[in-house]
């Protein structure tokens, strides 16, 4: 089994114990012992609810600072659609491309381009009838990490396609290379990103053993910049490369539509996305062709790392989206190779209880016999999110069936009952030492 890299990351220091962030991980991924919250690391898929959610800032995104920048030659940016959709009144991409001109960058490659390529490649997939339906979607990096935990039967179908981001760096950085005569190494193509989900993408690529992103910085981290350099501009260049499709891919629903195919389900917000997997492992969904998975609410535009409300930012989107044509970009007569995935997908077994299934059966048992005994409340007061959670933890050897309070307060009770019927069992004159009688 792989170790995971983690893009979110956790300070005690700030951490109070309270249980917020246990009961919203969609992947009990998180305890809270001796007052302190611990992420367990195997089982962490880096969707940033536990950011969203902490009222004391304890959860940390990581991600790369804009002075990444400075250590190369030539600086290309690879803004995601959801950028576009983080400012008032925009009406013109050109105008978010030619600010990032101006805070530095040496050239621009929207990722909604690369998007526009991945639709019109999964069409051709689709219509060709080599893809196991329905078809996931392998652009969010957190789903597709779920499913590699949690729903190893649904691998298989996952679309055999590198994510946008990933395709147009490597498109990216060829056409610089090309351009400027630089090695690989000199050129930079940094990911201006809206979740810390895609630092860990780049860190543990899929489908592929290596990623060509050499950086990952914050959209919330340029949003300031930005809007400076943005007012100066009078007569902005023609930059823009993408059209409604590409963008669209910002908000939940724009792949899916980008198929131009009706049997298809998009869904975002974690809790929903985990509903729909586990219908898809149940064999409800057979009737349709794609599915769309995000696990940030509203899409792209809802992550941790982004700066606008995500459904104002989606409205947003669809306004701009309205001036833009259809699409820019097809894939030709053949899906090129640098768009494919090289190297298989691997399930990562974390949740599983033992390799030997019998020894596995039998903890399984062992964790429905200690868990009948909790009241069933799962309150959270353990540290763990769920009586069952406690009860796994417990057979782990993480937790004793004491850390539950009710159980706990029960044991102390029967204890303290033991003590009253002892007394009335202690002759008199040895109850009280002060008795002369006792002597």
């Amino acid at each position: 089994m792989s170790q995971f890299f983690h893009s979110v990351t956790l300070d005690r220091d700030l951490c109070r114990g309270c249980i917020n962030c246990i009961k919203r991980c969609p992947t009990e991924a998180i305890r809270v012992r001796n007052g302190k919250a611990k992420i367990l690391s195997d089982r962490c898929i880096d969707c940033g609810e536990c950011i969203r959610v902490c009222p004391h800032h304890a959860k940390k995104p990581i991600f790369d600072p804009l002075s990444i920048m400075d250590h190369y030659q030539y600086r290309v940016a690879l803004p995601a659609p959801a950028l576009y959709g983080q400012f008032n009144n925009l009406d013109d991409p050109d105008l978010v491309l030619n600010a990032l001109l101006a805070m530095g960058f040496d050239e621009v490659f929207e990722v909604a381009r690369a998007a526009e390529i991945v639709s019109d490649a999964t069409r051709k997939l689709m219509s060709e009838g080599l893809l196991t339906r329905p078809v996931i979607s392998s652009a969010c990096p957190t789903v597709t990490r779920l499913i590699r935990v949690r729903f190893p039967d649904l691998i298989e179908n996952i679309l055999p396609l590198l994510p946008p981001v990933e395709i147009a760096a490597r498109m990216a950085k060829k056409a610089a290379m090309e351009k400027t005569g630089l090695p690989a190494e000199a050129i930079g193509t940094i990911f201006i990103s809206p979740c810390p989900a895609k630092v860990t993408a780049v860190k543990m690529p899929l489908g592929t053993k290596k990623s060509y992103i050499d950086g990952v910085v914050a959209i919330r981290d340029v949003y300031p910049p930005m809007l400076h350099f943005m007012k100066e501009i009078d007569e902005p260049q023609e930059l823009a490369s993408a059209g409604r499709m590409g963008l669209g891919w910002g908000s939940s629903g724009g792949e899916a539509a980008a198929l131009l195919n009706d049997r298809y389900l998009a869904a975002d917000g974690i809790e929903n996305v985990i509903k729909v997997l586990e219908d898809l492992e149940d064999e409800k969904l057979g009737d349709l062709d794609f599915v769309e998975l995000n696990a940030c609410s509203g899409g792209c535009v809802g992550g941790v790392l982004t700066v606008e409300n995500p459904y104002i930012a989606k409205a947003k989107l669809k306004r701009i989206r309205k001036y833009l044509p259809v699409s820019c970009n097809r894939v030709g007569d053949a899906i090129p190779r640098y768009a494919k995935f090289d190297s298989d997908i691997q399930y990562e077994p974390v949740l599983q209880l033992d390799e030997d299934v019998s020894v596995a059966m039998e903890k399984l048992s062992e964790i429905e016999t200690i868990a009948s005994v909790f009241k069933g409340l799962d309150c959270g007061a353990c540290g763990a999110p769920s009586c069952k959670a406690l009860a796994e933890d417990v057979v782990r050897g993480y937790a004793s069936p004491d850390d539950c309070v009710f159980l706990l307060r029960d044991r102390m009770k029967n204890l303290a009952d033991s003590i009253a019927q002892l007394e009335h069992h202690i002759p008199k004159q040895f109850k009280d030492p002060f008795d002369g009688s006792s002597q």
